[in-house]
C-alpha cells in the first residue's frame, strides 16, 4: 500500500472537505458578516485572502463604537455559531475589547474600535485582497 504525501494529500483533503462541507468558507464569512450587522456594527467588510496568503480564506472586519458594542458583537457571533455547532478555534482580545479576533481557521473575524482599526489598517496591509462591503 502506497502512502499519499505532501501536496497530493493536501489536495485530496481539500476535495473531501469541499464535498462534505455544507458551509464553505465564503458562506461562513457572509454568515458572520450578517451577524455583525445584527448588532449594528459599522463598516463591515469581507476580504478574500485566498490569493494573498495561505493563513486563512477570509477576513471579516467590522467596527464598533464602544467596548460594550465590541462585546455584544463578539458574544452574538459566538452564540449564533454555537447554535449551528460551528466552533471558534481561538479568541484574542476579549479582555480589553478594543480589538477582538475570532479565529475559525478558514475565516478570521476582526472586531475593532474605530481608532484601533485605523491604526492597524488591515485593509491597507493586505491591500491586494479583494474587498466586499457588507451592508444591511
Amino acid at each position: 500500500m502506497q502512502l499519499i504525501k505532501g501536496s497530493a494529500l493536501r489536495f485530496l483533503l481539500m476535495i473531501i472537505k469541499e464535498a462534505f462541507d455544507i458551509l464553505n468558507s465564503e458562506k461562513l464569512a457572509r454568515l458572520i458578516a450578517g451577524f455583525t450587522l445584527e448588532k449594528k456594527a459599522e463598516q463591515t467588510i469581507i476580504m478574500d485572502m485566498r490569493a494573498v496568503t495561505t493563513i486563512t480564506d477570509y477576513f471579516v472586519i467590522c467596527s464598533a463604537d464602544s467596548e460594550a458594542q465590541v462585546k455584544a458583537i463578539t458574544d452574538h457571533i459566538s452564540d449564533q455559531l454555537k447554535k449551528q455547532q460551528i466552533n471558534i478555534w481561538h479568541t484574542e482580545g476579549y479582555e480589553s475589547l478594543n480589538w477582538v479576533l475570532l479565529d475559525l481557521v478558514d475565516v478570521v473575524v476582526h472586531i475593532f474600535r474605530p481608532e484601533i482599526r485605523s491604526f492597524y489598517n488591515l485593509e491597507g496591509l493586505w491591500g491586494d485582497a479583494e474587498i466586499s462591503t457588507v451592508e444591511a
